[in-house]
């Protein structure tokens, strides 16, 4: 079997949400193009190993027991290269750049790693590829977090709004706006959930967290300021 190999994937947060196809560009052992693997030069073939009859183990009878170990004479391949390839001379990989398509899924979070099979280094003696692991590194959002499957954001409202309870508009990923209702009374830092505005999987959609922040004006006029002293009284 071929070994595993690991790429780093950077993904902007929206991405990360959504889930996408995206191309990655390696350099890592790969069929060689000249013998198609068979590691022997264009126009031969490996030959079938004399000593262990291209079993690749030769049998040690002592007694009772019997141990098999890797021929010596063919290293455990069970065929010889009498002529080797010229470019991989006899390994039947060489390093070179490849493009791999792959689908990252709707919802993976920062450091997840994703495992693509077959899509790895390629065996040897006709074993199976390994796997392509992508780890994946989400850029945080200006504005949005994440608290699983939920999306959380917070949005501010001015006292009056808290006080007396209303419509406000909260923004969604998508740039979408959605209308909240407070009721009267909300508390800063009081969190609302909006129903399956948050990661959309194959399996479950999450809410959009909204937590408000009442802001306090730091400059008032002189009707203002009479009407929270009144307020006040």
């Amino acid at each position: 079997r071929g070994a595993d190999v690991e790429a780093r994937l950077n993904l902007d947060f929206a991405d990360a949400v959504r889930g996408l196809t995206t191309t990655l560009y390696l350099t890592t052992d790969a069929q060689c193009g000249t013998c198609q693997g068979s590691g022997s030069k264009p126009g031969t073939s490996p030959k079938v190993c004399s000593r262990c009859g291209g079993r690749g183990v030769i049998d040690d009878n002592q007694g009772y027991f019997s141990f098999s170990t890797p021929c010596p004479a063919c290293a455990g391949r069970g065929v010889v290269i009498e002529q080797p390839c010229p470019t991989c001379y006899g390994n039947g990989v060489e390093k070179r750049q490849r493009e791999v398509q792959a689908r990252i899924p709707a919802g993976v979070s920062d450091g997840q790693k994703i495992r693509l099979k077959g899509r790895g280094a390629p065996g040897r003696n006709g074993g199976p590829a390994g796997d392509l692991i992508v780890e994946c590194h989400v850029t945080p959002h200006a504005r949005f977090g994440r608290d699983g499957d939920n999306l959380t954001v917070r949005v501010p409202v001015d006292f009056p709004q808290a006080a007396l309870g209303g419509d406000i508009d909260v923004p969604t990923l998508d740039g979408t706006m959605v209308k909240l209702r407070l009721k009267p009374g909300t508390q800063p830092g009081s969190r609302h959930r909006v129903k399956g505005k948050g990661v959309v999987t194959a399996k479950h959609a999450g809410d959009l967290i909204v937590t408000v922040d009442v802001v306090v004006p730091t400059h008032l006029s002189a009707d203002q300021r009479s009407a929270i002293e009144a307020l006040a009284a």
